[in-house]
């Protein structure tokens, strides 16, 4: 098959167990070109790379936003799609996806994601939640087409540690731009870990995102405080309406463990205002 027009930026930190997989199914989709983005590996990941990419480039540990924003600047196709290392593309799933991104006339389309873990309890936790929760509908990065102009013209928030893509969301809504999550195109995303240390981590940066959110958005936000709590509230009804009641702890430990991320965001702004102070939205030089 021919190449297809599109630039592939995936952001790497300490992948080493999933990155192979993930660069070897991007490689068979035959984009114009693959950008990974290192954010100071100590691990194997970097050597990885080096086998399917000369471009590899670095944010010097700055993090996801900047990493993608990096990868976007130095693409050379107008379409540029962000894979996170977590993710899989089954076999022309990439071709499917840029198919219906141009037809829908889309900014940016992400595809659907398809969940799975190890064997741990909290690994297959956080993919039951994935598979059965709302968010799965959500627009988000981890599997995205975007314009390559409109990305960096937007920019990301760099004051997020999780949930830049929710922010980054609401302006592009607010903008009247198309964005949507593909029903047609599915793509494999994987939990690297299915320990609780990472699953807690995961809640504490998904709570910090929150608050970063009502912080800057103020009263259009503040309905994002009583998330966690509906969430955990509809998981464990759903877990008991099913007769699976093992995903009761998971999800008092989603609730709690948000709650704590969210606080502590809260605490750590300047004069414990609105966090949004120190926001940095990092624009396109030039």
């Amino acid at each position: 098959g021919s190449m297809l027009d599109v630039s592939v930026v995936v952001p790497v930190r300490n992948a080493e167990r999933l990155v192979d997989d993930c660069l070897a199914s991007i490689a068979r989709s035959r984009p114009r070109e693959l950008i990974v983005v290192d954010g100071k590996s100590t691990d194997s990941t970097r050597e990885i790379a080096r086998r399917y990419t000369q471009q590899l480039l670095s944010d010097e540990g700055q993090g996801l936003p900047v990493a993608r924003l990096l990868g976007a600047e130095a693409a050379s196709s107008s379409l540029v799609a962000l894979v996170n290392a977590d993710v899989v593309l089954p076999e022309g799933s990439l071709q499917a996806l840029l198919d219906e991104f141009v037809q829908g006339g889309y900014l940016a389309l992400q595809a659907g994601l398809s969940s799975t873990s190890g064997p741990g309890y909290w690994g297959q936790a956080l993919a039951e939640h994935h598979r059965t929760g709302r968010s799965k509908d959500w627009f988000g990065l981890v599997a995205t087409i975007f314009d390559r102009d409109a990305l960096l013209r937007h920019g990301f928030d760099q004051g997020f540690l999780s949930g830049e893509d929710i922010e980054l969301r609401w302006r592009l809504e607010r903008a009247g731009a198309k964005v949507g999550v593909s029903r047609r195109t599915v793509v494999i995303h994987r939990f690297a870990d299915d320990s609780f240390a990472f699953a807690r981590a995961q809640f504490l940066a998904d709570g910090h995102g929150l608050a970063r959110m009502v912080g800057k958005h103020g009263w259009r936000g503040g309905w994002l405080l009583a998330l966690p709590l509906a969430a955990g509230v509809r998981g464990i009804a759903l877990s008991l309406a099913r007769g699976r009641p093992q995903w009761i702890p998971y999800y008092a430990a989603y609730s709690l463990y948000n709650y704590v991320g969210m606080f502590g965001a809260f605490r750590a702004a300047p004069g414990g205002g609105p966090a949004s102070k120190t926001a940095r939205i990092v624009f396109k030089r030039g």
